[in-house]
């Protein structure tokens, strides 16, 4: 152990209904929260702060607090296009920091299906 604050990649701990609710998604979902995961432990942040500073995120992705009142609680961590999301907190001490993850969502995307219009009357 060393006294220097340690940087990435950081611990992640799952709370076990989090881990199960992962476990249960289909495989590419799975991998789609095994890329948002790769994301979170290697960022210099993991809250993300300041303006556009999850802008080096990959598209499909953003971070924002759970309340905006709570500048330094949780985080959520949209991917998929917002059809996923992962609800943590970054545990910043001195020895052994992590992220903790408390919720996984995921929801496949179903496009609308628009009729098609009738044809034009002659």
């Amino acid at each position: 152990m060393t006294d220097e604050f340690m940087g990435p990649p950081w611990q992640m701990d799952w709370r076990l209904d989090a881990l199960v609710g992962r476990d249960a998604l289909p495989e590419n979902a799975r991998n789609i929260v095994d890329e948002a995961r790769a994301e979170l432990v290697t960022a210099k942040d993991p809250y993300f702060r300041g303006i556009d500073a999850d802008g080096n995120l990959p598209e499909g992705m953003r971070v924002e607090p759970v309340r905006s009142s709570d500048p330094k609680g949780p985080r959520v961590l949209y991917f998929d296009k917002g059809y996923g999301w992962l609800v943590y907190s970054f545990d910043r001490r001195c020895e052994d920091p992590q992220i903790l993850v408390y919720e996984v969502f995921w929801q496949e995307a179903d496009p609308l299906e628009f009729p098609t219009p009738p044809p034009a009357a002659e």
